[in-house]
């Protein structure tokens, strides 16, 4: 393969190894996300889209740290993806030693937590809806511990910062992305 893969390849790819809806949904959560932040850094939409589709595709089979995203980066690797891609994705965790550089590595790790931190934001509402969330209730939840405690409050800020964004502006960032795919998120709620 010496082309970048289409986007039903990587969604094909991503369904396959993939069986639960929530991740599913996360993996479209992350992936509009990032194209939002493609279209502001005037990047490629489709390969940073691709990117954040996949980042996460190997999570069911192999979740612990000494497999993921290793053994979902070998696959790609085996089914002949570019390097960048899997470069992109072992930068996502923190862990995998892979610093981020570039404006999709950094984008990745800025919208994997905080679009599905948004996402647990939107469903509490009354409304179950991405449509009438703001920055200001995501920022209020970050400050309740019990509230999607397996998200790391340091990682919500450092995201931003990598970005060089004030993190009220990130989340409305994330947040205005995610609305254009309210529908294909399940976010739409009762609006």
């Amino acid at each position: 393969m010496s082309s970048t893969p289409s986007r039903d390849e990587a969604w094909a790819l991503l369904t396959e190894w993939t069986q639960s809806e929530s991740l599913r949904k996360h993996a479209l959560a992350v992936e509009a996300a990032v194209r939002g932040y493609a279209r502001r850094f005037g990047e490629d939409e489709d390969a940073w889209g691709l990117v954040a589709l996949l980042h996460d595709f190997d999570y069911e089979r192999f979740p612990t740290p000494d497999d993921h995203p290793f053994r979902g980066c070998d696959e790609l690797r085996r089914r002949g993806y570019p390097e960048w891609v899997m470069r992109a994705i072992l930068s996502h965790a923190q862990y995998s030693g892979v610093p981020r550089e570039s404006p999709l590595e950094k984008s990745l790790f800025a919208c994997d937590e905080m679009a599905g931190f948004v996402t647990a934001a939107s469903l509490v509402r009354p409304s179950k809806s991405v449509l009438d969330l703001e920055a200001s209730s995501v920022i209020k939840r970050m400050k309740d511990k019990a509230f999607a405690r397996a998200v790391s409050r340091e990682d919500l800020r450092k995201g931003a910062e990598e970005l060089g964004l004030p993190l009220d502006q990130h989340i409305t960032n994330v947040i205005s992305f995610m609305r254009e795919r309210a529908d294909s998120l399940g976010l739409r709620g009762n609006l």
